[in-house]
């Protein structure tokens, strides 16, 4: 296989299903996005972290190659052609928003309560979670534009909210585990 097509010098790119659209096309920016998450995590679950972590990031690698395979898709095609025949394409499931909501739970238990807002940073392993959870809400931004235009499945939506939110228990609770302090941010009262 080769990887350049040369299709695309033309500034468009082929959605599974064959339809060539933009590259800058809103549905590129959304899965792009998420291609990028999926990039970022990569490098966090290459970090030195509990194989619980591990495990749990690569599970939402292959979620997020399914999310955004699904993305890619003509919305028009609800099965890719293999060979002679036609497959069904993947999804994502409600137990895998389940899983998410229960790893939050798991590591939110052991965490003192949150009383401000949190800078970002105090270890390199923090600060990569910190780069994936605001990749995660910008990629929800552009799912969410997209939504607008050519309604996804919610499910999708969903999952990425979900993922913003367990990444920001999971940067906490590798604060915890680190021994990093949190810095709170605390507003500057202004001086009259």
């Amino acid at each position: 296989m080769k990887i350049y097509t040369k299709t695309g010098d033309e500034g468009t790119t082929g959605l599974l299903g064959g339809t060539r659209v933009e590259k800058h096309h809103i549905r590129i920016n959304a899965y792009g996005t998420i291609d990028e998450l999926n990039s970022w995590i990569g490098l966090l679950r290459d970090q030195k972290i509990s194989k619980v972590y591990k495990g749990e990031l690569i599970a939402i690698q292959n979620n997020l190659f399914t999310l955004g395979s699904r993305l890619a898709t003509d919305p028009e095609k609800k099965t890719l052609k293999s060979g002679a025949e036609r497959v069904p394409i993947k999804s994502l499931s409600e137990e895998d928003v389940v899983a998410l909501e229960m790893a939050i739970d798991s590591m939110n238990n052991v965490l003192p309560p949150m009383t401000h807002f949190i800078l970002p940073g105090g270890h390199d392993t923090v600060s990569y979670c910190h780069i994936c959870r605001t990749l995660c809400r910008r990629a929800e931004r552009r799912m969410t534009e997209l939504h607008a235009q050519q309604p996804i499945n919610r499910l999708f939506l969903s999952y990425i909210n979900r993922l913003s939110d367990y990444l920001f228990v999971l940067a906490r609770k590798l604060s915890a585990d680190l021994y990093v302090d949190e810095v709170k941010w605390i507003p500057e009262k202004k001086s009259t």
